[in-house]
């Protein structure tokens, strides 16, 4: 018997960092994500095969269902590996009977992105591993990678949300965002996968008093959702990098990259990594391939609506 479960990707267009003490993000699910495909085993193991988005084995392991359980690490080489075992030891701790049930398992999993967009590889795994192991996902991800949970938001819904921490706990709310001028939105992936714990950690050392910019960040965040016309859309979404500019202690990507652009550039999740998104009177395809940045997708290929 074969089970398929399924994830979207997301992308955070307002919110980053500060989405972590409570700040009200909009996040959109993609039209790309995961799939896991499990099959019954033998020998009390998980053969694990990983593809990409063009259907190249990326990664690939045996683990004994006993490593999972007593969550036995192989060599320190063997990153992959022992990050999926703490995954699915978690699940174990939360869920022991989707082990204890079987013989053994056959894991397919297939993004239907490259891996290093940042769309979320991890977060569609979690998701998906949660659904098979039939266990809370955003627990799932609190006990793993950590996080602010809005990438798991995104990976069960199939419209845009406003995700927002209430006591720790996830509160997701279905919005209705389809700008109307969306064909002069794109996103631009800057050739590099920022690392997001690593990011995180930088936030917390460097925030001080954030409460006056989550209030602030809010207030861009209902603007950005109202925003009728792409004047006003770029505006919010300039006053938005400026603040976290100054949270970070950063310069903008628009200003360390690309300050001769005619347009307004705004990062996404992750600062200096991933995708950005771009607001543009013409198609800005050629402007950035020329710089060395050729993916280029319009926000029709890349939003699910």
């Amino acid at each position: 018997m074969k089970q398929s479960f399924y994830s979207n990707g997301k992308l955070l267009i307002t919110g980053e960092y500060v989405v972590l003490d409570g700040a009200q993000a909009l996040a959109l699910p993609t039209r790309f994500g995961q799939t896991l495909h499990v099959r019954s085993g033998e020998n009390q193991c998980l053969q694990w095969t990983s593809f990409d988005h063009d259907k190249s084995r990326w990664f690939e392991a045996t683990i004994p269902f006993e490593s999972i359980q007593r969550k036995t690490k192989v060599d320190a080489a063997a990153n992959i590996k022992n990050t999926l075992i703490d995954i699915l030891h978690e699940a174990y701790q939360m869920n022991a009977a989707f082990l204890h049930q079987a013989a053994g398992y056959h894991i397919e999993t297939e993004l239907s992105f490259p891996k290093n967009w940042g769309l979320g590889t991890s977060s569609t795994l979690i998701n998906n591993i949660a659904q098979w192991a039939q266990v809370d996902a955003f627990t799932l991800l609190k006990r793993s990678f950590g996080g602010s949970g809005y990438d798991v938001a995104c990976a069960q819904n199939n419209a845009p949300i406003l995700y927002q921490l209430q006591n720790e706990r996830p509160v997701i709310q279905p919005v209705t965002f389809a700008p109307a001028f969306a064909e002069h939105l794109f996103f631009v992936y800057l050739n590099q996968k920022r690392n997001s714990k690593a990011a995180i950690a930088s936030y917390l050392d460097k925030q001080g008093e954030i409460e006056k910019t989550i209030q602030q960040i809010n207030a861009i965040t209902q603007r950005v959702i109202a925003a009728q016309h792409p004047k006003e859309f770029a505006v919010a979404l300039r006053e938005h990098e400026i603040a976290l500019s100054d949270v970070l202690e950063e310069m903008t990507i628009q200003e360390a990259l690309f300050p001769d652009f005619d347009g307004v550039i705004k990062s996404l999740g992750a600062w200096g990594g991933d995708f950005v998104l771009v607001v543009s009177k013409d198609n800005p395809t050629d402007y950035f391939t020329e710089r060395g940045y050729p993916v280029v997708v319009p926000y029709a290929n890349m939003i699910l609506s």
